[in-house]
């Protein structure tokens, strides 16, 4: 007789929706395991009482995993973030509407990118740390809200294309960098604007609440520009003013630029109406988000992506979304690693002395 569909097939759309991922699925090979390992280590004195108390209990010899542990053991030495998901069984995932390809809608209006999928492997992380499998759930943010949404305990992770720069530091914590980036504009194809110095008056669309409105806005006024800035809540948005020729350009991050026009081209054709032009008015390391002073989440976010990048995983799913044709399109945006990039990540796996 034919099962049903297990439980967590189904998924609630669209504002926020969870998904039930069953143990084992879609995860890295048995090596991401041991970093549930790092749950005793991370735990310090904690754990070891915990351990030891069921050990003598249990006469079982020493273990490496939560698992090893009865539920009670396992909760108290739990802290912050790791304990919030252990007693609702849920990681809360915050995710962009329109950051192509790192957080963006599929046609089937599901979270999907780069980003996303890293987000993934550390929800997988928490489960073997806290012996739960967790589902996800998934919330929708934007440039101005996903600091606070973290901060305030709305999401557990952002899954995005963030900034890691010292004032977001002061309120949010940051996973290894994982794509470096800087602002350049994007405008139409013909247009008499090559650099920022041509913005002379213009109109220039930006997204409230970046890093690259900040950036603009303080060129606009060291050069005495008067650019006019028009800020919008998510970049598609921002996008939408050049393509209507309501703006002459969009200071964005670059990457970001040739996601919209990937996307663009996917449905004109392959022609290409715009450009990506200037040179870099920013540098702009990406991260994912979690709270701050948080010591066990940040154990696990830094040791998961030592494991990850040890094991060539980020690599994968660099070439999937940067060189790979994009979901439900015919184009990439065929973007080799930078050099920057790849150093970051080679620094990443090196182990620890």
């Amino acid at each position: 007789m034919k099962k049903a569909p297990p439980p967590w097939s189904i998924q609630r759309m669209p504002e926020q929706h969870c998904v039930m991922r069953p143990p084992g699925a879609a995860r890295l090979p048995a090596k991401l395991l041991a970093v549930a390992g790092l749950a005793l280590s991370m735990l310090g004195a904690g754990v070891s009482s915990a351990q030891e108390t069921w050990r003598n209990n249990t006469g079982a010899g020493s273990g490496t995993r939560f698992g090893n542990l009865d539920d009670s053991a396992a909760a108290t030495a739990l802290t912050g973030t790791l304990a919030k998901v252990r007693a609702s069984g849920v990681a809360t995932l915050a995710y962009r509407e329109s950051s192509i390809p790192f957080s963006y809608l599929s046609p089937r209006q599901e979270p999907i990118g780069y980003s996303v999928e890293l987000c993934k492997q550390l929800v997988d992380a928490m489960s073997d740390a806290v012996n739960r499998t967790l589902a996800i759930r998934w919330v929708p943010v934007t440039a101005a809200s996903r600091i606070d949404a973290v901060a305030s305990g709305q999401a557990d992770l952002e899954c995005g294309s963030t900034t890691n720069d010292l004032e977001r530091q002061k309120r949010v914590a940051f996973s290894p960098t994982i794509f470096v980036s800087g602002t350049r504009l994007l405008v139409r194809s013909g247009s008499p604007v090559k650099s920022f110095r041509d913005l002379a008056g213009k109109t220039v669309a930006v997204t409230a609440g970046t890093t690259n409105e900040k950036t603009l806005r303080e060129l606009s006024e060291r050069f005495r520009l008067g650019m006019k800035l028009v800020p919008s809540a998510e970049h598609a948005a921002s996008f939408r003013l050049v393509k209507t020729g309501r703006a002459d350009a969009f200071g964005t991050d670059d990457v970001l630029l040739y996601g919209f026009i990937a996307q663009e081209k996917s449905v004109a054709d392959g022609q290409d109406s715009y450009a990506v032009v200037g040179d870099f008015l920013s540098y702009d390391p990406y991260g994912l988000m979690y709270r701050k002073d948080d010591p066990q989440m940040a154990r696990l976010v830094n040791d998961t992506f030592q494991v990850l990048a040890q094991d060539g995983e980020i690599e994968r799913q660099y070439k999937r979304w940067f060189l790979r044709r994009l979901p439900a399109s015919y184009v990439s945006l065929d973007l080799p690693m930078s050099p920057q990039l790849a150093t970051i990540l080679q620094t990443m796996a090196a182990k620890s002395p």
